[in-house]
């Protein structure tokens, strides 16, 4: 059985040395961030920030930013939870007995996860009255619009069938008693508010701030609409979620959580909310989002507050997002059983890489798997994917690349999609919510054949070498070029100062850059030699139809046909929002105390 509450949990991982209290006041703005940033990179313990300036409470964050405690937290390996969701399926209905015995041992776990109700929780042993005053909100980065409530664990009920919703949305504080709240497209909590708002109805929500790993993660999952976090967060805890009747509200509340924060969502009212360094490593920019009000705010005896920084990568995200497609990779190989693997990548923010391993069985198949990928759930808001034959890592970016550099034929494996919805915190496109997607299928003809027996156009084979010569002075290679580097054998990046996309249009017509299958260039903030960063830097700076440049293209009907490198010009771009850091000043400050006893 795993742990009911945060406290049991912290409790735990101290005693395993892996637990760092703070004694040291501390600033909420910015200090905090720093510390945290340096930690999540080194996987170092969590932290509990005893003394946090201005607040009663102490602070938790980084309490799941290592795979170890992920592991600690659910008692096994993310992966053998997918392997059991995975096997559940398969064997429902059961076809024989010896089906159903095989589902013994996660019978427990089943039964887990009808959340149970009582009468008393331990979240609302105090009252704050309806103010968040005292509370150790943070803001995280230097031009972020306020303070934010960054690991809210939003609860919501559909207003017609009462279908619950738990999810992380962030909540930028306006004053004592209201925030915004941040409901993303394709999000539950969203789609319960348009619900209740198209009857011309408000929301009741009950946030809560510190819970048990399990229904972090819960939170943290793309379940499908309509399915109930609470039950995964049972199925996950082994044991199931306890739930409370609210105090001002008529729904219920999580019984174990830190602190329990009631309110109300009107509808039709907007507020500006943002700017905020989010998980792309960018501010979002500012705009209109619903209002929180708060009607009470809870806690339980001696609670503990919880946040979770953002940014560039590695943050705390990395490992929870990569835990979580952990648990459901074997759920969307049933849905799609011609998948092997597949890993969307934290150093692109999740949504703007996602590399799929297929086997075909018939021609092409992979990109019938693409498109599908597409239109489900939360990798709907995918922005690139790459699809790689059955027997390639997807989660090994040099497998993958040296994959494009072999297979990848513009003529034949680019697909374009321009003009569909994106994630929210996408600004690429100049749109919110709006932009573009594009495929590359980087499997090789032979296997894309399938039992179709058609042979695709395209030559199979070792890449030719490209001719890249290591450069002393940048002017030689190119008059705009600060620096360069051949990464994976498939992708030249160039950093430059100058106009990108000029740059893009000479470099992918050079004769000795043809053999390169893609031609980026980036901005000089992006480090060559950080493998994550570099990916960062690339797939979060381009809009697939503006930015990319093929060498050559050729109109046959309606089908634009690319020929030569495919390029892209991922520089930043004039009104795109800033990369998040922290100022010399906090670096310098942290520097001087933390990791000194």
């Amino acid at each position: 059985m795993g742990f009911r509450t945060l406290a049991e949990f912290l409790d735990d991982i101290e005693r395993r040395g892996d637990l760092k209290r703070v004694t040291r006041e501390v600033d909420p703005a910015y200090e905090i961030t720093e510390i945290a940033c340096r930690e999540a990179k080194a996987e170092g313990p969590a932290l509990l920030f005893e003394r946090v300036r201005g607040a009663q409470f102490p602070l938790a964050v980084n309490v799941l930013a290592a795979r170890r405690r992920i592991e600690w937290a659910i008692g096994r390996t993310p992966r053998s939870v997918g392997a059991e969701l995975e096997e559940i399926l398969h064997a429902v209905p059961p076809r024989e007995l010896a089906e159903l015995a095989k589902l013994r041992p996660s019978v427990p776990r089943i039964l887990a996860m009808r959340p149970r109700h009582t009468s008393r929780a331990m979240s609302q042993e105090r009252s704050l009255g309806a103010d968040l005053r005292s509370l150790p909100i943070l803001k995280l980065w230097p031009e972020d619009g306020g303070r934010f409530v960054t690991f809210p664990l939003v609860l919501t009920e559909h207003p017609v069938t009462r279908a619950r919703n738990l999810g992380i949305y962030r909540m930028h504080v306006f004053d004592d008693a209201t925030t915004g709240m941040h409901w993303q497209i394709g999000k539950g909590g969203g789609f319960h508010y348009h619900a209740a708002e198209r009857r011309g109805h408000g929301l009741e929500v009950a946030v809560h701030v510190g819970a048990d790993p399990a229904t972090l993660l819960a939170a943290v999952a793309p379940l499908p609409e309509g399915i109930d976090e609470l039950a995964f967060a049972g199925f996950l805890r082994g044991a199931p979620t306890r739930l409370a009747p609210a105090r001002t509200l008529s729904m219920s509340v999580l019984a174990d959580a830190e602190f329990v924060i009631e309110g109300f969502v009107p509808a039709h009212e907007r507020r500006r909310e943002g700017p905020f360094g989010d998980h792309f490593g960018h501010y979002s920019h500012a705009a209109p989002f619903p209002v929180f009000h708060v009607r009470a705010v809870t806690h339980r005896r001696r609670p503990v507050f919880q946040a979770s920084v953002v940014g560039k990568p590695p943050q705390e995200d990395k490992f929870m997002g990569e835990a979580v497609q952990e648990f459901f990779t074997g759920v969307l190989k049933v849905i799609h059983p011609e998948i092997v693997d597949l890993w969307a990548y934290f150093e692109a923010g999740f949504h703007n890489l996602l590399v799929v391993a297929v086997e075909n069985r018939f021609a092409k198949e992979a990109k019938k798997t693409a498109l599908g990928l597409m239109g489900t759930g939360q990798l709907s808001l995918t922005k690139v994917i790459v699809l790689v034959d059955e027997d390639v890592n997807p989660q090994d970016r040099g497998e993958v690349f040296r994959s494009i550099a072999r297979n990848f034929d513009p003529a034949e494996d680019f697909l374009l999609l321009p003009g569909v919805p994106l994630d929210t915190l996408d600004f690429t496109s100049f749109t919110m919510n709006l932009g573009s997607k594009m495929v590359f299928d980087a499997q090789s003809h032979s296997r894309a054949v399938g039992s179709a027996g058609v042979e695709p156009g395209g030559v199979d084979g070792p890449p030719i070498a490209p001719r890249i010569e290591s450069v002393a002075d940048p002017r030689s290679f190119d008059e705009a070029a600060l620096a360069h580097r051949l990464a994976w054998g498939a992708m030249l990046v160039v950093q430059t100062r100058g106009d990108g996309r000029a740059l893009v249009d000479r470099l992918v017509h050079r004769p000795e850059y043809a053999a390169v299958k893609l031609v980026v260039v980036v901005s000089p903030d992006v480090p060559l030699d950080d493998d994550e960063l570099l990916l960062w830097g690339v797939f979060t700076r381009f809009d697939c139809a503006r930015d990319v440049v093929p060498a050559a293209t050729e109109a046959r009907g309606a089908w634009l046909t690319c020929r030569g490198p495919i390029g892209i010009d991922a520089t930043w771009k004039q009104g795109y929002p800033s990369p998040v850091e922290s100022t010399p000043e906090v670096v310098s400050g942290v520097a001087s105390w933390w990791g000194k006893g």
